[in-house]
């Protein structure tokens, strides 16, 4: 087994074991901290605050990288448009994340633990993947 998969494995169970631990995989638990006007619980705003300041200075690192640690070519998103596609992705991305309490990391860790929900929203999230390519290509092409 390439370094690579092992690498991806093991950063993969160990995202998957931070969103159980962080609560981010409890819908219940995500869905009070999006009512803003109701009963608010913040607790994942620290959460979130903590994911940013790891993350920020390992993107800023990256960026000026052109290979990974291991050696693989970097995919870094480069451009700094903002349309129509990027805006209703955003907004689908939200409506779905608002009404299910499920982004596709936490549902796909729920997913693994057998949560009926989560097992909805991976499925239609994979029908909306495909559907995207299908368009996407179709559009392009």
């Amino acid at each position: 087994m390439k370094k690579t998969t092992i690498t991806a494995l093991i950063s993969g169970l160990l995202f998957g074991f931070g969103l159980l631990l962080s609560g981010m995989a409890n819908p219940e638990k995500v869905l009070g901290f999006l009512d803003l006007f109701g009963n608010w619980d913040p607790s994942l705003a620290l959460v979130m605050a903590g994911a940013i300041a790891v993350g920020l200075p390992v993107f800023f690192i990256a960026g000026r990288r052109g290979r990974s640690l291991l050696g693989e070519q970097m995919q870094i998103p480069t451009s700094r448009d903002i349309d129509r596609p990027l805006v209703l992705g955003a907004l689908l991305f939200g409506i779905g994340w608002g009404l299910a309490g499920f982004c596709p990391g936490p549902a796909v860790v729920a997913s693994g633990a057998g949560e009926p929900k989560a097992l909805v929203f991976t499925a239609a999230m994979l029908v909306g993947m495909l559907l995207f390519s299908v368009v996407d290509r179709r559009t392009d092409g």
